[in-house]
């Protein structure tokens, strides 16, 4: 994993904090999540503390400290999404998945992640999986959903 970190830093100007974001998308782009022990080095590299590079890390909900499902599912809490019933999806997605909210499935295929808005709120109550968005009413469709998606996972 070291070897994987310099690699990538040496590709980046040192010194320069505005490199921050670009390497930890990188790291994240080859590691598949942003690893604990890239924090020091990064901070090292771009020449500020360890906390900020944490609290930026942190901050964007693009970066993640532990890898996730081959097929990603983020389940919208936002206002529009909670009001249709994506508590019920849920709980629907977490029974049919068989993993909560934050953990990733034995097999790796799947991963459950609660957002606080996903920005599609015309298609409320709405999932994303992976890039693909899917407005998710009524619950029964889950199912097929899934079962789609994993055909299109292993083709």
């Amino acid at each position: 994993m070291k070897e994987i970190i310099e690699s990538i830093l040496k590709k980046y100007p040192q010194g320069n904090r505005d490199t921050l974001i670009p390497v930890l998308q990188k790291i994240q782009g080859e590691v598949g999540y942003i690893p604990e022990e890239a924090i020091s080095p990064v901070a090292q590299w771009v020449g500020i503390p360890s906390s900020k590079v944490y609290g930026v890390s942190t901050f964007y909900d693009q970066f993640r400290f532990s890898s996730r499902g081959a097929l990603h599912i983020r389940i919208c809490r936002g206002t529009a999404c909670h009001v249709m019933g994506s508590s019920t999806i849920l709980k629907e997605l977490e029974k049919e998945l068989k993993i909560k909210a934050g953990e990733v499935s034995k097999d790796g295929k799947f991963s459950l992640e609660i957002a606080s808005c996903i920005g599609a709120c015309s298609m409320a109550p709405v999932m994303q999986i992976n890039e693909t968005f899917y407005p998710v009413s009524p619950k029964d469709q889950i199912k097929e959903i899934i079962r789609k998606e994993l055909k299109n996972l292993n083709a």
